[in-house]
């Protein structure tokens, strides 16, 4: 069974004071923001039920989002746009938004628990965790509100522009998404630098 606060506590005992988990949602799809969320959790923390948002449905995610939210010691959320994915690359954007989400809290962290093995410029000290979302309860908390506010903004997105499939697959690369790129071409929410494969010359920006 995973000690979801073993990181938290480890960095405690060494004297740091707030620590935060930082993850990502949105690296992938073809077309939307990249979300990134940063989480500083109590010591004694009351929220049950938090695990890697991959591994929860979207009803359980969404209840956890709301008591994460009201529950949390502190927490920010940032996103980089399509446009700014395409300028600077995902690597740089998901950074970017990393650095949104921990620039948001309102409690200056000691130090920032990032999952994955890149390390991005927080400003603050940082600390790289691979599977940090399943291994760190507030890398966990942060996978959840970075998911599901990209979902609850691809489903925005689907309402303005319905042919795309967008409230369904959230913008991945799926079947039906690729052949409505296809048909209609792409929108002002796709990476364009996402589908030079699928679309050749015609995809450009």
């Amino acid at each position: 069974m995973t000690d979801w606060y073993f990181y938290e506590e480890k960095a405690r005992k060494a004297g740091f004071g707030a620590v935060c988990g930082i993850d990502e949602a949105g690296r992938g799809p073809l077309a939307g923001p990249v979300f990134a969320a940063a989480v500083i959790l109590p010591e004694n923390c009351p929220i049950r039920g938090i695990n890697d948002s991959k591994k929860l449905t979207p009803k359980k995610r969404d209840v956890l989002f709301d008591e994460i939210e009201a529950g949390a010691v502190a927490y920010g959320i940032g996103f980089a746009t399509e446009k700014e994915i395409d300028t600077i690359n995902i690597l740089q954007a998901t950074f970017l938004a990393m650095s949104r989400a921990c620039a948001a809290l309102r409690v200056c962290p000691d130090l920032a628990l990032v999952d994955g093995n890149r390390m991005p410029d927080l400003g603050v000290e940082t600390r790289t965790i691979v599977r940090g979302d399943s291994l760190s309860a507030s890398i966990a908390a942060a996978s959840i509100l970075a998911k599901v506010s990209r979902d609850r903004l691809l489903r925005r997105i689907d309402e303005i522009y319905p042919q795309y499939g967008f409230a369904k697959h959230k913008g991945y690369g799926t079947a039906f998404h690729v052949a409505m790129l296809k048909k209609y071409g792409p929108c002002p929410v796709h990476r364009m630098t996402f589908l030079k494969k699928i679309l050749g010359e015609s995809a450009h920006g």
